[in-house]
């Protein structure tokens, strides 16, 4: 994400946040740079995004947990 936040048009903002990085990467702008844009919704959006894409994957590893090592 090389352009702040601010750039997207605000309609679009909710899904920079599906991108779990854009949270961090503006929290860091916000701390570092001093930027004006508080960046709590997005990493709000990313935090779930995160933590909705950790339970699928944790879900999809248990149901193939008995032939994953027979596919490999």
């Amino acid at each position: 994400m090389v352009y702040p936040a601010s750039s997207v048009p605000e309609a679009l903002r909710p899904l920079l946040g599906l991108n779990p990085m854009a949270g961090v990467v503006e929290g860091f702008r916000w701390v570092l740079l001093g930027s004006s844009t508080n960046p709590r919704p997005l990493v709000a959006v990313s935090a779930v995004t995160a933590i909705a894409l950790l339970a699928g994957g944790i879900l999809v590893f248990m149901r193939l947990e008995r032939s994953f090592a027979d596919l490999i």
